[in-house]
């Protein structure tokens, strides 16, 4: 799937506040926002934790099969979709059959969270140019 570099953005962004927000505590305990306990997050803090995740679901993102994306929607995919590019993705990485069956249900979890977190695709022929450009 061809995602533009703010929809990767959006997407692994989202991906990192799921696993921050299962991490975190006080957002578990619902005693404050995930967004909020995000941006209380040092800039090194939430690099390290994008960093960590990049390589788990930007791969995968752009090894999903290409999809008709109607403008104001996101792009949707099964399990089964998602489950095969990880697969593909993973190769022969992770040793026995249990372990490796838990990396990719956690890793189609990401990439599902990842999914939902994109934006809505915009309609590149209703977009706005301004005239003094």
């Amino acid at each position: 799937m061809r995602f533009t570099e703010h929809e990767l953005t959006a997407a692994l962004t989202g991906a990192a506040k799921m696993v921050f927000a299962a991490q975190d505590k006080d957002v578990r305990r619902g005693r404050r926002d995930v967004d909020e306990a995000w941006q209380a997050l040092t800039t090194l803090q939430r690099f390290r934790l994008l960093d960590a995740l990049g390589d788990q679901v930007l791969p995968v993102l752009v090894g999903l099969p290409d999809v008709d994306v109607e403008p104001g929607t996101r792009p949707t995919y099964t399990d089964e979709e998602v489950t095969r590019v990880v697969e593909e993705k993973l190769g022969g990485g992770v040793a026995g059959r249990v372990r490796r069956a838990l990396v990719v249900k956690g890793r189609v979890a990401l990439v599902q969270a990842a999914l939902a977190a994109l934006p809505p695709r915009q309609d590149p022929d209703a977009l706005i140019v301004p005239d003094h450009l």
